[in-house]
């Protein structure tokens, strides 16, 4: 037996403990001691055999450690029939979680007990592929299809009251999982009851699986992993045996191994856990957090204060008038009700909230005892200087003294304090109590306390934190800034913003650059061009068509009109007749001839643009990792998790013809299409981004 899996008698009944910390992983070890458990229990003379997990859970899924290995015998998918197919009564007692391949364990086992606060699910989509081991099969024949395709092409986890309406659970009872799945064990042998196979059970009625599948995809943009999932389920309806359906599952699942997409939401599943982990913090105690200012009440202080409400901080938020504050208050509970709506708190909590956690102020006295205080104020530097010199006048020693800007240099708002040490950059992304990126902007001087405190309060918040260094835009809004460039270029030289954001919605992006503009304000890009516009090289390419919808009042959404029209009541836009003839007189006063271009041009040239930069990006230090400006882009700029980050997407179509294209790209316009050396440096030696993440693991 293996030291994974304890055997013992209990009467008729053997008993299969996992014990494999924390999660009783299905790694080879438990494979083999359950194989081993049923051999032993078959030839001893057990009656029955019970599997529950030691510790704080049931199967809680696969090892990650062998994901993307070869897998070592026995398989999930030889093991689950395996389990099925023992001559004993076979019972599964579920609690903490049963996901994955630990689902389809319990799916194999005869009878299925849970506690109420167990949850199960089969979340492989998520990882780009499906369950193989049977779990397409057999759940569709205890639940329906209709319950088996929202959990499989999901990947959402279920509680125990719903698995047992929907047939996936016998019985939910309170207790110990040995204790109650003992009892319920003994109870079938004294009543007598039959092995109760799923695979025995007949095929589930089918539904319209073609339009399922062109549903699925275009939900998930393109995402093949939910979409295959469904022809693996309409395989459990329309195969001629259960064993054919299982045959077309596993056919179906080495498509999705072997594919682009797993590779790219693999990388994703181990950067979003390995992004906080930084070797500089480990051992470094953050500072006491439990009371927060925040300056600014508009949509993004506003949405930075819920989400430190709702992670259980005290907040006090400043205004400059009553007006200003009421507003602000308005705001906050606008988003609090909607947490009570979706269920995320109760109106007891909403009421707590905002009569007891929240404290309005209009004088920055009120901050003088906060742990740490984030400006979220109009961007601009000299407004940033002013406020940071008041809080450095009122602030308690210690506290923190947080920005939340999107592209001024930190290290020039922390010169105008007495405690730079004390001063970070915190850049949250709207709304901030929704979007899941943080990035933690750490200046010349920042103490590395504070440093970890910004990553101890991203945790509380359930950011995803990213570490960035200082520089125009940090790591995101830099890297948005090349590839709206090149848009910009391309619409000079032919293009439309409608084809380009056609074309990147085709990509997998949920909307495409401009519209992406039109949402967050044209009035913020027309204030970035302006303030560099001192410095800009003149060899620069600047399109002025932007720049004249801006002068017009044009800010996009929020106006209601911009690179699209927006009317009241309708979702979404449609295209601004007024832009096509703004660009263009662009284009004549550039006396510039447009040309045709293809949708795979305008994708590489998006995509070149995006990964030369944040190769410079890299390459100077400003992000660590490679991994860190995927995760940035995933979870900030709305990168499609299924190619895995810009860098990811890099690595798989290859560096060299990347690269090979850009320098193409330079005949043209050699200044904007400098390769980065890092990209250089890489295809010189033959590696890749890859290379760079493990180095620094």
């Amino acid at each position: 037996m293996s030291d994974a899996i304890r055997y013992e008698r209990v009467g008729d009944i053997a008993v299969l403990t996992a014990q494999n910390p924390p999660v009783n992983a299905l790694g080879l070890d438990v494979r083999r001691g359950l194989l081993a458990g049923f051999e032993r229990a078959e030839t001893e003379g057990a009656k029955a055999v019970l599997i529950y997990g030691d510790g704080r859970t049931y199967f809680a899924g696969a090892d990650i450690r062998e994901f993307g290995k070869p897998m070592q015998a026995p398989s999930f998918a030889d093991l689950c029939t395996r389990i099925e197919a023992s001559p004993l009564i076979v019972v599964s007692a579920l609690h903490g979680t049963a996901l994955g391949g630990g689902l389809e364990v319990a799916l194999s086992s005869h009878y299925r007990i849970a506690v109420p606060s167990a949850k199960m699910g089969l979340p492989e989509v998520h990882l780009g592929i499906l369950p193989g081991a049977g779990g397409t099969q057999r759940l569709p024949r205890v639940a329906g299809v209709g319950m088996a395709l929202d959990m499989i092409t999901t990947g959402r986890p279920i509680g125990a009251a719903k698995a047992l309406e929907n047939g996936i659970i016998d019985r939910v009872v309170e207790g110990e999982p040995r204790e109650i799945g003992l009892a319920y064990t003994q109870e079938l042998l004294e009543a007598g009851a039959p092995r109760r196979a799923v695979c025995d059970l007949p095929a589930p009625k089918g539904v319209d699986f073609d339009a399922m599948h062109v549903a699925l995809l275009k939900k998930g943009r393109g995402q093949l992993s939910p979409a295959t999932a469904l022809r693996a389920v309409q395989a459990a309806c329309e195969a001629d045996s259960f064993e054919a359906g299982l045959r077309r599952e596993r056919e179906l699942f080495m498509e999705l191994m072997n594919s682009d997409q797993r590779l790219g939401m693999i990388h994703a599943f181990f950067s979003e856990r390995a992004v906080s982990k930084l070797p500089e913090l480990k051992g470094v105690a953050p500072r006491v957090l439990a009371e927060m200012g925040v300056i600014g009440g508009g949509t993004m202080g506003a949405g930075i204060a819920t989400a430190a409400l709702l992670s259980g901080l005290k907040v006090t938020m400043l205004e400059m008038t009553d007006a200003a504050a009421a507003a602000a208050q308005g705001r906050i509970e606008g988003n609090l009700k909607g947490a009570v709506k979706r269920g995320k708190i109760s109106a007891d909590q909403f009421t707590a909230l905002t009569t007891q956690a929240l404290t309005l102020a209009t004088d920055y006295s009120a901050l003088a005892q906060v742990d740490l205080v984030v400006e979220a104020v109009f961007e601009d530097m000299s407004v940033k200087k002013t406020v940071f010199t008041q809080l450095d006048a009122v602030c308690k020693p210690g506290a923190i003294l947080a920005s939340n800007t999107s592209y001024l240099d930190i290290n020039e708002i922390a010169a105008c304090t007495s405690r730079p040490e004390d001063v970070i950059g915190l850049h949250f992304f709207s709304p901030a109590h929704v979007m899941k990126l943080l990035e933690v902007v750490v200046a010349d001087k920042t103490a590395i306390d504070v440093v970890a405190t910004g990553f101890a309060l991203g945790k509380m918040l359930g950011k995803i934190s990213v570490r960035s260094g200082v520089c125009d835009g940090f790591i995101g809004n830099r890297i948005l800034a090349a590839y709206r460039a090149c848009a910009d270029h391309m619409i000079l030289d032919g293009a439309s913003p409608y084809q380009i954001d056609a074309a990147m919605t085709a990509f997998g992006f949920a909307m495409g650059p401009f519209a992406v503009a039109d949402l967050a304000g044209l009035d913020i890009g027309w204030a970035a061009r302006k303030r560099l516009a001192p410095t800009r090289d003149a060899r620069e390419r600047v399109p002025s068509f932007p720049d004249k919808l801006c002068e017009d009042g044009h800010f996009g959404q929020k106006t209601g009109k911009g690179y699209y029209v927006y009317e009241a009541g309708k979702r979404g836009g449609t295209p601004n007749p007024d832009v096509p003839g703004l660009i263009d007189a662009n284009r004549a006063e550039l006396g510039l001839t447009p040309r045709v271009f293809t949708d795979a041009e305008i994708t590489r040239r998006y995509m070149c643009a995006m990964v030369n930069e944040a190769a410079k990006v890299v390459g100077e230090g400003i992000a660590r990792r490679p991994l860190d400006v995927d995760m940035t882009l995933l979870f900030g700029y709305g990168f499609p998790r299924y190619h895995g980050g810009p860098l990811k997407w890099a690595d798989i179509v290859g560096l060299d013809d990347i690269l090979a294209d850009i320098n193409t790209y330079a005949k043209g316009d050699d200044f904007f299409w400098q390769p980065a050396p890092l990209l250089q440096q890489l295809v010189a030696d033959g590696r890749c981004f890859d290379d760079l993440n493990k180095e620094a693991s």
